[in-house]
């Protein structure tokens, strides 16, 4: 591990100044002390946060609740009003990771973890995320976990995140603060980046800028469920998942929300799969029909082709059983 400085702020203010040039922010720490002890990582400075008052899951006036980043996953996951207003969110936590990670992580950091690619975390092989210009090992290599859609040629990474996917499921807003004391609430879709040509920027927020909580809206009376294929049936990081608020009416798709994890660099939802969906009767060829839409752009990388197939499943036995289905042709 290289030589670092460290900063204990006391203010979200102090926090954003010091965080500037070069800087990380340390909460739980789960995923960036590992990185820094392989030097993935080596910030010139860490800014630690762990002691702001960034915590608290509370019901918001409009509706909703206003989640604050250091909430551990754990406290999130037993949280009365989300196992019964937001199960979904739940379902995904505890789908991830041990019940001791849980304990220590946060929903900031959860949503700024970095991806587990393997080229990623071997300093010796070439990754444009950790180096850029060096190439991405994963392509012509071992990509197995790698990404389908939304790749580049310059990297084919996928996100680790099973608590960020149940949030864009549930259109989660995400509320930030920049050094210049600027305080943004956007849709968690926009806090993701695909990698295009500059794979090592993982998200939108400006340098310095620190996510302060996340805003769940009102809680759909859809059904709410989330899916998860690993090689594992714990502790495993997704192939493929998917988190789904489906509502039916009169026999009918009337809402569809699905978003997936393990297909791309980012928490993947594509709007125009649930248009295909809403308003139409369920039926297998119907289900057919949102998973073309949904793969016509995949592209596998050799291992991990698989995933082309397995998603098309997930999807159709994810939307059979929340429409009360059965298969038929």
């Amino acid at each position: 591990m290289r030589p670092f400085d460290y900063v204990r702020a006391d203010g979200t203010a102090a926090a954003t100044e010091a965080a500037q040039g070069g800087a990380t922010f340390i909460a739980g720490g789960t995923n960036l002390l590992d990185l820094m002890k392989l030097e993935v990582m080596a910030p010139l400075r860490l800014v630690d946060i762990s002691r702001l008052d960034l915590g608290g899951v509370e019901d918001m006036a409009e509706g909703g609740l206003r989640i604050g980043a250091m909430v551990t996953n754990a406290d999130l996951a037993a949280d009365a009003h989300v196992r019964r207003d937001y199960p979904l969110l739940a379902r995904a936590l505890l789908a991830g990771a041990t019940g001791q990670l849980r304990n220590k992580a946060t929903t900031g950091g959860n949503l700024l973890q970095r991806t587990r690619c393997y080229y990623f975390y071997d300093t010796s092989q070439p990754c444009n995320k950790r180096d850029p210009g060096s190439g991405c090992g994963a392509i012509g290599g071992f990509n197995r976990i790698h990404a389908i859609l939304g790749a580049s040629e310059q990297c084919i990474a996928t996100h680790p995140s099973d608590m960020a996917v149940a949030l864009l499921a549930l259109d989660a807003e995400v509320e930030t603060e920049a050094p210049d004391g600027a305080r943004r609430r956007r849709p968690l879709a926009d806090l993701h980046r695909l990698p295009g040509d500059e794979p090592e920027r993982d998200s939108f927020l400006e340098d310095g800028e620190l996510i302060t909580s996340v805003i769940l809206p009102p809680p759909s009376t859809g059904r709410q469920d989330y899916r998860k294929v690993g090689d594992r049936a714990s502790y495993a990081f997704a192939l493929v998942s998917l988190a789904s608020v489906v509502e039916m009416s009169e026999g009918r798709i009337a809402r569809a929300a699905l978003a997936f994890g393990g297909l791309a660099h980012k928490p993947w939802r594509d709007r125009e799969v649930e248009e295909v969906l809403v308003g139409e009767a369920p039926s297998e060829s119907l289900f057919d029909r949102a998973a073309d839409r949904l793969l016509r752009d995949a592209r596998g990388w050799g291992g991990n082709d698989f995933k082309i197939p397995l998603a098309r499943r997930v999807l159709k036995a994810t939307l059979r059983t929340a429409t009360g289905t059965e298969v038929r042709a």
